[in-house]
């Protein structure tokens, strides 16, 4: 029987150091502020909200939730987030994506200031994940894979980390992420040849596609540890990763569940960026004034 590495005892102690954090903003004056900016209703937005409220209720941190209609056009998203970016009294924000359609996504992304931005999607930011910078902050959902490894004590000093998946989200920044701690990184997809084979020579992999129990027990080998990031429903409508996990976990040696793992993980990740910008933010108020004008505002 496999190791679970769940996410709960994660949340707990990112939640221990997060309130000693909190505390200390708060006694210098500073309330740590996200906002969430969304466009429409749709119901993945819409839960994802009461999740990432609920969870900033808990610590303390204040939530501006700024909704928009369904058919908001560009200059509306875009003085959304213009504001967002200009206002001291907020510290971090999540744009929910996928835009409509009709709005021009990069273009609204780049309005948000790289200081506020807690989910790694302006160029600055993904910048900073691939070249080793401080700009911005890497994609909450590839953090919080870090955040999970480090909890558990897996070593990464080494290692061979299989990713299987490519986006900007997950695969690309943890595969740099991991790169950073002296993992050795092998980034798949769906057109790698002989996945199975990579995937079963690796002491790590990560399954990040997307495509709901596509990975069964044939891509995984012994003592392995797997990070399933898939937030999928099958086809009776249950909640499931990309793992066969009832297949894969009396194989492996460690595998986070879904739900559960990864996600749970990721939106304590957001608190922590808001908090870790709300701190910037102070240690910047207190500084002699430079003159410097944000170009976002």
């Amino acid at each position: 029987m496999a190791t679970l590495l769940a996410g709960k005892p994660v949340v707990e102690r990112m939640a221990l150091d997060l309130g000693a954090r909190i505390h200390a903003l708060k006694e210098a004056g500073v309330v740590p502020t996200l906002a969430l900016v969304r466009v429409g209703a749709r119901p993945d937005d819409l839960s994802y909200e009461r999740t990432a409220a609920k969870r900033a209720e808990t610590l303390d941190i204040a939530v501006r939730s700024i909704a928009l209609d369904e058919f908001a056009p560009q200059q509306a998203v875009e003085a959304a987030v213009r504001d967002v970016s200009c206002d001291e009294g907020i510290h971090g924000c999540l744009l929910f994506r996928p835009l409509p359609s009709f709005v021009n996504e990069a273009r609204v992304c780049e309005l948000l200031a790289p200081e506020k931005d807690v989910d790694g999607i302006t160029l600055a930011s993904l910048g900073s994940v691939f070249t080793d910078g401080h700009t911005g902050f890497p994609p909450c959902t590839a953090a919080a894979c870090i955040e999970m490894l480090d909890h558990y004590d897996v070593p990464l000093v080494g290692k061979h980390v299989v990713v299987v998946g490519r986006s900007l989200v997950v695969g690309k920044p943890v595969s740099m992420m991991l790169l950073r701690r002296n993992a050795s990184v092998t980034i798949c997809h769906s057109k790698t040849e002989h996945l199975e084979d990579i995937c079963r020579e690796a002491d790590i992999v990560i399954c990040a596609t997307g495509r709901a129990r596509a990975f069964g027990a044939a891509y995984f080998s012994p003592g392995q540890t797997v990070l399933d990031v898939g937030i999928n429903f099958d086809t009776h409508g249950k909640l499931c990763g990309d793992v066969a996990f009832d297949e894969v976990e009396p194989v492996v040696g460690a595998i986070t569940p879904v739900p559960g793992g990864i996600g749970t993980v990721t939106t304590s990740v957001t608190m922590a960026h808001t908090v870790q910008a709300a701190e910037a933010a102070q240690a910047t108020a207190e500084e002699p004034s430079s003159g410097y004008a944000s170009p976002w505002c």
